[in-house]
């Protein structure tokens, strides 16, 4: 019969707030708008907590109850195996995080050229008996003209490229898709794989004719959020950061702000 350490009583008294596995590297499959489902590719961390008069903790089985999940993770369904985890290993509460490139089909806005663009997105979640809480965190890369430098030159005006971060926590299923639009519209202009002439010079005008400093990007983002429609119940907590890697200095401007019902 082999020794089983991690159920052996442990005396020094202290108890751990995570113990698991991080940097889990997996096949998944998440909810897509257009297509139903996509298959991508997750970084995974999974954690309980430790009592102190236990030694350690079980760690294949984090591995064994998310690979029953990996072909059908929604977020109901992150919190359903974060929920088996925690009582399986006899925990107080469960904590999880997936981190994982989800990609969407794009049409350029002149010749409709399509391709691929790719967003990165977290699910974040931690579960006890009493209460469930998940999050989903999702990056999107924009441009951003800058207003002073466009009000004072006599030559155009100076642009970089931004990413948004965008947390919201969960209460009914929305969309992917329909936040990043959200994110794209209020910036100068979104990003796209593929771009035609026609599309530069539309991009390239389009964003000259909608400057957005960090502060404004922000802000736009927090009101496209706030009356969000697509989904039964609206946002409990949003968080909207921007940073934008300037051009013409060597730092970041940045901006963040939160929302709570």
């Amino acid at each position: 019969m082999l020794v089983d350490i991690q159920n052996t009583p442990d005396t020094r008294e202290i108890p751990l707030e995570k113990v698991g596995v991080k940097n889990l590297h997996y096949p998944v499959q998440v909810l897509d708008k257009k297509n139903g489902t996509q298959q991508t590719t997750a970084s995974v961390d999974l954690f309980v907590n430790l009592p102190h008069h236990y030694k350690g903790t079980h760690m294949s089985r984090f591995v064994e109850i998310f690979h029953s999940y990996h072909n059908n993770l929604g977020m109901k369904q992150f919190l359903s195996m974060l929920e088996e985890i925690r009582l399986s290993l006899e925990a107080e509460r469960s904590f999880g995080t997936m981190t994982f490139p989800f990609f969407m089909e794009k049409k350029a806005p002149v010749s409709a050229e399509e391709s691929i663009m790719n967003y990165t997105c977290t699910y974040e979640g931690n579960v006890s008996a009493s209460e469930r809480n998940f999050f989903i965190k999702i990056a999107v890369p924009v441009t951003t003209v800058c207003p002073c430098s466009k009000a004072i030159s006599e030559y155009g005006a100076h642009n970089q490229r931004g990413i948004v971060t965008v947390k919201l926590q969960n209460r009914s299923l929305f969309w992917i898709e329909d936040v990043i639009e959200i994110v794209e519209q209020s910036a100068s202009c979104g990003l796209y794989s593929i771009l035609k002439r026609p599309d530069e010079k539309f991009v390239t005008e389009h964003a000259y004719n909608n400057p957005r400093f960090v502060e404004d990007v922000v802000r736009e983002v927090y009101l496209g959020l706030k009356k969000f429609d697509k989904c039964e119940k609206p946002f409990t907590w949003f968080s909207v950061e921007c940073e934008n890697f300037e051009s013409i200095h060597n730092h970041n401007a940045y901006a963040y702000t939160e929302f709570k019902l």
